[in-house]
């Protein structure tokens, strides 16, 4: 097992799903200063987990987390005079954490074991991946019709079976839970299944209450290169 700085969110993060953030706290602070200190060409990667929902992360936070989390990469950094960093991440792979130690620096650090992204069947991704494409096309042109703004661009959305399903799995509205799962999923066959079952379940739920649970413009998950 490796070692790798945790940045415990209150989000789960998805391979190749680009994550902005705004380090503010001291101890987040110390980890972008440590991970630009890493010499030119090593990754400077940390790792994303998130929070269960009701709990907070202190001192005792290791229950705080979910088990398996993804790694991102910086991107972009800049850093203002008060001493606060604006980033852009991009989530590169999922891990599941071992030991956690809250003790050694000022931010947690945990053993993680990375998770390989099996496919699965490759032929049966891709027949899911169309028909999760198709029906999740229409459900944000749902949402767009009921918010009176354009629907998101065919072309936004990747061929590539792994990163369709990342794309959905982050950009469709969705409790904390099922995109946990989505995460945890062994290999995107299941994770495009589960897709498909929770996709047509917010249609239905839109149809039936009529309401829009957020606002369009934050279904545009921008993608990075993995």
């Amino acid at each position: 097992m490796e070692t790798i700085a945790l940045f415990p969110l209150g989000m789960v993060l998805f391979p190749g799903v680009v994550l902005p953030l705004r380090v503010f706290e001291p101890r987040y602070q110390t980890l972008m200063e440590h991970l630009l200190d890493r010499p030119d060409g090593t990754p400077r990667e940390f790792g994303v987990v998130a929070i269960r929902q009701g709990w907070e992360v202190g001192t005792d936070g290791i229950g705080a987390l979910y088990d398996v989390g993804c790694t991102t990469r910086l991107r972009q950094v800049a850093r203002h005079d008060n001493g606060t960093y604006a980033v852009v991440t991009v989530g590169y792979q999922r891990f599941r954490i071992g030991r956690i130690d809250s003790a050694g620096k000022p931010y947690f650090q945990a053993e993680i074991e990375r998770l390989p992204d099996d496919v699965g069947s490759a032929t049966e991704a891709r027949v899911l991946a169309g028909t999760v494409a198709a029906i999740y096309r229409d459900h944000v042109a749902a949402l767009a019709e009921a918010q009176h703004i354009d629907p998101i661009d065919e072309a936004e959305l990747p061929d590539d079976p792994l990163l369709l399903s990342s794309l959905v799995a982050a950009s469709t509205p969705l409790d904390l839970a099922d995109q946990q799962d989505l995460l945890a999923a062994p290999d995107v066959v299941t994770r495009l299944r589960s897709e498909l079952r929770l996709l047509k379940r917010e249609a239905t739920m839109l149809r039936v209450v009529h309401a829009v649970p957020i606002p369009l413009a934050e279904l545009r998950v921008p993608f990075g290169v993995n």
